[in-house]
């Protein structure tokens, strides 16, 4: 009888396992189909950093703005734009 009693206990602990294996596997899917679009834009991220022949500024070159948009204005043109603030300003 004891024979059979500890057969069925390890019988019940080997079930266990298996469904905590196959929900974690499940659970693990479920991660995957839902936030796909957010893993896989960190993949690429993460697959871009660790690439040597990654060269960011050679990546992206929509930034086509000048340094100085405008290289004609004088110092004084710049000050007025950057006058002070009102006393009623000032005041917190």
């Amino acid at each position: 009888m004891s024979f059979q009693t500890s057969r069925k206990e390890g019988m019940g602990a080997i079930t266990t396992s298996v469904i905590a294996i196959a929900a974690l596997v499940l659970g693990w899917i479920t991660m995957e189909i839902a936030c796909k679009p957010c893993l896989d834009k960190g993949r690429e991220a993460i697959d871009r950093s660790l690439d040597p022949n990654y060269d960011p500024d050679d990546d992206n070159n929509l930034i086509q703005a000048p340094l100085n948009p405008n290289p004609n204005s004088s110092p004084d043109d710049v000050k007025e734009h950057n006058a002070p603030a009102t006393a009623s300003t000032k005041i917190v």
